[in-house]
């Protein structure tokens, strides 16, 4: 016994050690993914910059024909094109339209898709599944299909060339999709939350406004940017439902830069980089959320 104990042990001593876990050319291969993972994400993001900083760089071309020869640019840059759109256009009274048409079809697009989500997510009423599956057809239709039936109901309602007309045919759009977000957020969210809310005598409503809406902000964020952008960059329905130059929105102010047989690119340059800063300010306020709210509700619906 003694002797065997003597040469196991002799043995265990002379055993070599192991290296680090996966051998020795596993920090390499380390580096190499990193550095591979970083070069790519770096070429993505240029790729995704390019077109913003090229807009940038035509905007400060003084000649309308400047984006046929870039290169000339740089010894003539100014800021002449900016001015021009804001002293010499409609600027200010587009940028008003556009903030309360986009602020209303947030604002009323995420109440009605937030009680709809909630609705959906929590009550069983009959063929509630199906209700669901009838907002998603609403976005089947494209745009040309719509178009009359709409502009014919708004003038039944006398809201053609009205700010509320053109948010509630955003709200439209904007519903069907926000309300499924939010449904499948609200679905991550325990029901014990709303058994508690009732247990200390509040109301359903209650329990939706003071308990569970505050659990929801990623997801209201996401919803609410999601409605902002739908609303500030659509073009087919403004133009059509807008008479009143004074009350069109930048997309469609935009176009007026463009005639039959001329377009005066670097003031629609100037006008697209100005358009971009209300967009980048409402992203910035709500960014914090965005990724929370993209990502929850994704493993259940």
């Amino acid at each position: 016994m003694s002797t065997t104990t003597v040469e196991t042990s002799a043995d265990v001593t002379e055993r070599p050690t192991a290296g680090p876990a996966g051998g020795p050319g596993r920090g390499k291969r380390g580096v190499v993914a990193s550095l591979a993972s970083h070069g790519v994400l770096i070429v993505a993001s240029l790729i995704a910059l390019f077109p913003i900083a090229w807009l940038v760089f035509l905007s400060l071309g003084p000649d309308k024909d400047d984006y046929l020869h870039p290169g000339r640019i740089w010894s003539k840059m100014t800021l002449d094109n900016y001015s021009f759109v804001l002293q010499n256009t409609n600027f200010f009274d587009w940028l008003k339209s556009s903030l309360i048409v986009s602020l209303g079809t947030t604002v009323i697009g995420v109440m009605i898709a937030a009680t709809t989500g909630y609705a959906v997510s929590r009550m069983r009423f009959p063929a509630y599944r199906k209700f669901m599956w009838v907002l998603l057809v609403t976005q089947m239709f494209p745009v040309a299909v719509l178009m009359v039936p709409m502009y014919q109901i708004l003038s039944d309602l006398q809201l053609i060339d009205t700010y509320l007309g053109l948010i509630l045919v955003y709200c439209s759009t904007a519903v069907p999709y926000c309300a499924w977000l939010l449904k499948g957020y609200f679905d991550t969210i325990p029901f014990e939350i709303d058994e508690a809310g009732r247990v200390d005598g509040l109301s359903p409503f209650g329990t939706f406004a003071r308990l569970i809406l505050p659990l929801a902000k990623p997801g209201l964020a996401v919803a609410a940017f999601y409605s902002f952008i739908t609303a500030f960059g659509e073009v087919a329905f403004a133009t059509t439902f807008l008479l009143d130059d004074e009350k069109y929105t930048l997309a469609v102010g935009l176009q007026s830069f463009v005639s039959e047989h001329d377009a005066q690119r670097n003031l629609m340059a100037a006008t697209a980089v100005l358009i971009a800063i209300p967009v980048s300010a409402f992203f910035y306020l709500v960014q914090k959320n965005l990724v929370t709210g993209l990502t929850a509700g994704g493993t259940k619906g």
